[in-house]
């Protein structure tokens, strides 16, 4: 079996985001890049799937631009197979992504494709379903238990009233929530033999696939900062603020 697992450059989790003085975006000079945190989980799922026996063959791809050669490198250090890079310098949307995605999946012919839910900067939580309505292929997200048995996959997921469990006849595909797993510690022997592993490049022009963004970004601001709070005396006057002054009641 074949789990292909599409991870993504972004800003480092721990890196605090500054907005360009010209509103057009964030400032990402000289800031620190790592692999999107979902798609860390999605890369550990599949790797325990194979260490598991169920899997053979584990592909970590990216989309985007050349230094996200660096991420694949990390997939490959967690136990990835090999990679694939469709490198361009356009602005990569949810829809775009998942085009890419949909002409490697018809290349390689997975039976699973696992993802993260959502990046961390866009935050947008589309790509896995538009690649699942591209492809035809029945979906399940927000995943927090993946078990793969014979022909089909048994998918636990978080809903408001508590966990629904999802059988999806593969091929199929998964987006990872935090609770899935764990991901574990990089070494550095691993990311030696990251080096000796094979990563395939193109370009979108090579897989017939238009990236021409359809979304304008018109501006781009800082949260407002919070107000201090105050104390009030009593009940009667915190209900006179939050009716007089907040218009909350």
């Amino acid at each position: 079996m074949k789990v292909l697992v599409p991870v993504k450059r972004v800003v480092d989790y721990n890196v605090k985001v500054r907005v360009k003085s010209d509103g057009s975006g964030v400032d990402i000079a000289n800031v620190k890049m790592s692999m999107n945190p979902f798609d860390e989980i999605a890369v550990e799922e599949a790797m325990r799937l194979k260490e598991s026996g169920k899997v053979t063959e584990v592909i970590a791809i990216s989309c985007g631009v050349s230094q996200c050669q660096e991420t694949l490198r990390t997939a490959m250090a967690i136990g990835a197979d090999r990679a694939i890079l469709v490198e361009s310098d356009a602005d990569l949307q949810p829809l775009a992504v998942a085009k890419l995605l949909k002409a490697i999946a018809d290349k390689e012919q997975p039976q699973l494709i696992i993802l993260g839910k959502q990046a961390i900067d866009d935050d947008c939580n589309q790509t896995g379903q538009m690649l699942a309505a591209l492809l035809g292929w029945p979906q399940a997200t927000f995943a927090s238990k993946v078990v793969l048995e014979e022909g089909k996959v048994l998918v636990t997921r978080e809903v408001d009233g508590g966990l629904e469990t999802l059988a999806l006849t593969l091929p199929a595909i998964i987006t990872t929530d935090l609770r899935l797993n764990e991901p574990r510690y990089v070494t550095l022997p691993n990311i030696m033999k990251a080096k000796k592993k094979t990563l395939d490049m193109f370009k979108p022009a090579d897989l017939d696939v238009d990236v021409t963004p359809r979304l304008k970004t018109l501006k781009v601001v800082e949260p407002a900062k919070r107000s201090a709070g105050i104390k009030v005396p009593d009940v009667a006057t915190l209900v006179a603020k939050l009716r007089n002054e907040a218009k909350v009641i």
